[in-house]
């Protein structure tokens, strides 16, 4: 099959410029000025459209198995290709948590039936599983997934001798959730004192605090420094805790490095008064000032992925008090569009929402052939048109649990077509119900 895209305006490895692309079966065969008609089984003018690399999502829980009335792989895989993620990298606590390396190859096998998108997942690390985390092959696995702060089942690691033990006998890229248990218990306990169970969520940035995201992310360094381990650190949500994050020197170098989520580029704690637990999140959104020192560190290369931590919940369970409603929110339709409208905004170039959500997660994984635009690399593709609005409604909402945080916004760019491995996935609203996704491979 080949297809080829015509009058595209590129957007790659730091540069916009206008061309063809020829995607012959999975592969990106050709990149010229003005490639030939003959012999194509299919044109798409892409004129007056931007062509991006597919997004790779480094961090999303997609539900499955055991918590599938939420999301599942083959639903929320279909919401991202429709916002243009091609490749996603999915987290170990669902049910049963994926800490042994059985359990960790049925989730593939789930995948390869129901992913609409490329896929990988995270080996989860307990307290009590170094045996199966030094199982992990480099080759088809993401990397080692460790829950510094509380999450479902028996994945809080909270262990010294455990987690130094992980971090001195793998590898393999380690990817932590920063929390401080103990500083979120005493601010729990302060917070009851004074609300009883009523606890409004306005405090959510105070209970899952600032120093409760400091105190975990500086301890997960100094051991990773001290052990030489390879080290990402997931969502970082304050100012401060940017500073622990180096710019001078380039991404492959980096042996620590860090992600920002779009939704603590979005809101602030003042939003917690409209949208209540639609935003309650672990690490917590927080203040104003957190939200522009995060945007600081993303254009100085302090931080290095934008990512979604896309975790879909139900509205009634979203509907419970705050202590009882869940945290996470679903994200995966809408984050390019989110980034997009910060680019309208003049809040960052192109360039480098190519660069931190397609460039950089591949560079930092190092998934094979993905992420950008290049003869030889799999055909994972997004089209956008800048002059083109939406509304995000029920009605467009794709996402299992039918809701989102920014229903009722206005994004004016519209994803047009998403290419997954060469074949058209999404084209204008319309998702093909033939699945391509593919088990991403590592070279290590």
């Amino acid at each position: 099959m080949k297809t080829l895209l015509k009058n595209a305006t590129i957007v790659n490895e730091f540069r916009i410029f206008a061309g063809d692309v020829l995607l012959e079966n999975d592969l990106i065969s050709k990149i010229g000025a003005e490639i030939s008609e003959e012999n194509i089984d299919r044109v798409i003018d892409a004129t007056g459209k931007y062509l991006l690399p597919g997004i790779i999502d480094d961090q999303v829980h997609f539900r499955e198995p055991g918590l599938t009335w939420k999301g599942d792989i083959e639903s929320e895989s279909r919401a991202a290709v429709a916002g243009g993620i091609t490749s996603f990298i999915e987290q170990p606590n669902t049910v049963p948590n994926a800490v042994t390396q059985e359990l960790l190859e049925e989730k593939y096998k789930i995948a390869a039936r129901k992913s609409f998108a490329n896929y990988s997942f995270m080996m989860g690390g307990t307290n009590d599983n170094l045996e199966e985390i030094l199982k992990t092959n480099p080759r088809n696995v993401a990397g080692i997934k460790l829950f510094l702060g509380s999450s479902t089942g028996n994945m809080l690691v909270d262990n010294p001798e455990t987690l130094e033990n992980i971090f001195r006998n793998t590898s393999m890229l380690i990817a932590v959730h920063c929390e401080d248990e103990a500083t979120i218990r005493k601010n729990t306990e302060r917070y009851k004192e004074k609300y009883g169970e009523d606890i409004p969520v306005s405090c959510h940035h105070l209970i899952r605090s600032e120093e409760a995201c400091y105190i975990s992310s500086s301890k997960a360094i100094e051991l990773a420094k001290k052990t030489e381990a390879r080290l990402h650190i997931f969502h970082v949500s304050t100012e401060r805790e940017t500073a622990l994050f180096r710019n001078d020197i380039p991404l492959h170098q980096k042996k620590i490095t860090a992600e920002v989520c779009v939704h603590h580029l979005t809101f602030t704690n003042e939003d917690y008064e409209s949208k209540g637990n639609l935003i309650k999140w672990n690490p917590a959104i927080k203040t104003a000032a957190d939200r522009e020192g995060l945007w600081a560190a993303l254009l100085d290369d302090r931080i290095d992925i934008v990512a979604t931590d896309h975790a879909p919940h139900t509205l009634e369970e979203k509907s419970q008090k705050y202590l009882q409603a869940p945290s996470g929110g679903p994200l995966v339709q809408h984050s390019l569009n989110i980034m997009l409208e910060n680019f309208k905004e003049n809040k960052i170039s192109l360039e480098k929402i190519v660069e931190k959500m397609c460039h950089n997660p591949a560079i930092l994984f190092e998934i094979e052939k993905r992420g950008f635009i290049r003869e030889g690399y799999k055909a994972d593709l997004v089209l956008v048109d800048l002059n083109e609005s939406y509304s995000v409604s029920k009605e467009n909402i794709l996402y299992k649990c039918g809701w989102s945080p920014v229903e009722g916004g206005t994004f004016h760019s519209k994803i047009t077509h998403t290419f997954i491995n060469g074949f058209l996935a999404y084209e204008n609203g319309r998702i093909s119900t033939e699945k391509h996704g593919e088990r991403l491979l590592f070279t290590r």
